[in-house]
């Protein structure tokens, strides 16, 4: 892969999305497709939805340009991740079942493993099932990590370009371009989602951001040992995992239901202790930019594969006990946390 036509590719992500928004946030306010002020949300007006579309098209266009539908593999993450957007975008502006937002992810990601992208541990179909599995649970903890402005835009910049820089040492060129781009895409959206966001991403975005980050995680570690399975698969979504262990085992311990939505993810939970919007942001970013760039060290044979697992899976297991007491917020209240937002569980 040239470096010229991937920083091509990169810079026409960016101009995409940064300017796609501009008319996306007007017909989104005359359509009245805006997420409004509740007892469940801290922002003060209506805010547009629809930032997914731009996110999606500053990806896809670039990408489909350069490398066409000539890798079987990456086609299909790219037309699953199409369907998983488009799914987000009705869901955007008509709430779905999640029957059917599951149905719908679930068909997708048997079509990615169907392809050949799938985690090689155990053999056989269950593989395959671990996999689909496994997508699915991560393009929603990613979806879910979309409750605070620049949030996830900062975790899928950081995390898309450490991911790249991984592919092309691992000699995947073709995955290193489409991450190039959605690192492209995600840093062309976040100045408008940045706190207070002018323009939010909506499940389009996100589950389209998650479902491709845990696709491509997925194609990285296909027929490496199971040590260095663990760290692929844990280390580019830490912050995700993180968030959905410490949401989860919050809301068991309080004898709540995992699917009801609440203030208690990692980001409220920062604020909490006083951290402001932009600042939660930042440290969910740079967090991201740890564990992608011991991941990528893994992957220049700098550090051991086994000693990176149990580092990063103690470090995951770590963050989710200590945050259980810290920042807690009630959910049956709106905290007082200007430029924030909570979505669905």
């Amino acid at each position: 892969m040239n470096a010229t036509i991937a920083f091509a590719a990169g810079a026409g992500a960016f101009v995409i999305s940064y300017t796609v928004i501009v008319p996306l946030k007007r017909w989104a306010l005359r359509w009245g497709l805006t997420d409004r002020p509740s007892a469940k949300k801290a922002h003060a007006r209506p805010t547009p939805y629809l930032g997914g579309i731009a996110i999606k098209l500053g990806m896809l266009v670039p990408a489909v340009a350069v490398l066409g539908f000539a890798d079987q593999r990456i086609t299909a993450i790219l037309l699953a991740a199409m369907a998983i957007g488009l799914v987000g975008l009705i869901d955007d502006v008509r709430p779905l079942q999640p029957f059917t937002k599951l149905t719908v992810e679930t068909v997708a990601a048997s079509g990615v493993v169907s392809s050949g992208v799938q985690i090689t541990l155990i053999g056989g179909w269950l593989d395959g099932s671990l996999t689909m599995l496994w997508i699915v649970v991560m393009a929603n903890s990613f979806n879910l990590l979309d409750n605070m402005d620049g949030a996830l835009g900062a975790v899928a910049m950081v995390t898309a370009a450490f991911l790249a820089g991984t592919a092309f040492v691992s000699g995947e060129p073709s995955l290193g371009l489409i991450l190039i781009v959605l690192a492209c895409t995600s840093l062309g959206f976040l100045p408008h989602n940045w706190a207070p966001a002018k323009i939010f991403m909506g499940d389009s975005g996100s589950l389209f951001i998650g479902f491709v980050l845990a696709c491509s995680a997925v194609l990285l570690v296909s027929g490496q040992s199971p040590e260095a399975t663990i760290v692929g698969l844990l280390l580019p979504t830490f912050v995700a995992t993180v968030d959905t262990g410490v949401v989860f085992l919050s809301r068991v311990r309080a004898g709540r239901s995992p699917l009801v939505g609440g203030t208690d993810h990692v980001s409220h939970r920062l604020r909490g202790m006083g951290l402001r919007t932009r600042a939660v942001a930042v440290v969910l970013g740079l967090t991201a930019a740890a564990t992608g760039g011991c991941y990528l060290a893994m992957a220049l044979q700098w550090i051991s594969p086994l000693a990176t697992a149990v580092v990063g899976s103690g470090a995951a297991l770590l963050f989710i006990s200590l945050l259980q007491g810290c920042g807690r917020l009630r959910a049956d209240r709106t905290p007082k946390l200007p430029e924030t937002r909570e979505r669905r569980p």
